[in-house]
C-alpha cells in the first residue's frame, strides 16, 4: 500500500474522520459480540472498512500479501459483523462479530492466548492505587494524550 488512499466507496463523512497510518491503514480489533472476548487484530483501509460495513462480513487488508481478504473465505471461520465503532481518536476500529470457528490463523479461537505476558492476578492488584512515578501519584494530570 502507499500513503495515498486508494479509491473507495466509503461514505465521505466516515472517511473524513479516520486517522490513518502513513500507509493508509487503521487497526481493526475483532471482538466477540456477546462475551467481549478479544479475537484478533487486522488492518483496514477505507475500502476494507466500506466492505465490512456493507457486506456484514469482516474484510481486511493483508499487509504481507498486498490484497483484501474476507475472514472465512478460505478457512470457513467466518466473522459475522454485529456492530462497528471508531475509538475516541478515530484511529482504531472495533468490530463486534459473531465468530464461527477459530479467529487466529494458527487455528486458535483467539490470537491473544498463546503468549501471555502478564496473567490475571499477577502484577499490581486492584485497589493499590498509583505507584511511584505514576502520573496520578505525582499530582500531574493522568493522561496519555
Amino acid at each position: 500500500m502507499t500513503s495515498t488512499p486508494l479509491p473507495s466507496n466509503l461514505a465521505p463523512e466516515i472517511a473524513a474522520r479516520l486517522k490513518r497510518s502513513p500507509d493508509g491503514l487503521v487497526p481493526a480489533i475483532a471482538q466477540q459480540y456477546d462475551t467481549g472476548e478479544v479475537l484478533m487484530l487486522g488492518w483496514m483501509d477505507d475500502e476494507a472498512l466500506h466492505r465490512t460495513l456493507t457486506t456484514g462480513r469482516c474484510t481486511y487488508w493483508s499487509r504481507s500479501r498486498g490484497e483484501y481478504w474476507v475472514k472465512g473465505d478460505t478457512s470457513g471461520h467466518f466473522q459475522w459483523v454485529r456492530s462497528v465503532a471508531l475509538d475516541c481518536d478515530a484511529d482504531t476500529v472495533l468490530v463486534k462479530v459473531d465468530q464461527v470457528g477459530a479467529a487466529c490463523h494458527t487455528g486458535a479461537r483467539t490470537c491473544f492466548d498463546a503468549d501471555v505476558l502478564l496473567g490475571e492476578g499477577e502484577g499490581r492488584g486492584e485497589g493499590q492505587g498509583p505507584g511511584p512515578g505514576d502520573a496520578a501519584g505525582s499530582g500531574a494530570a493522568a493522561s496519555d494524550q
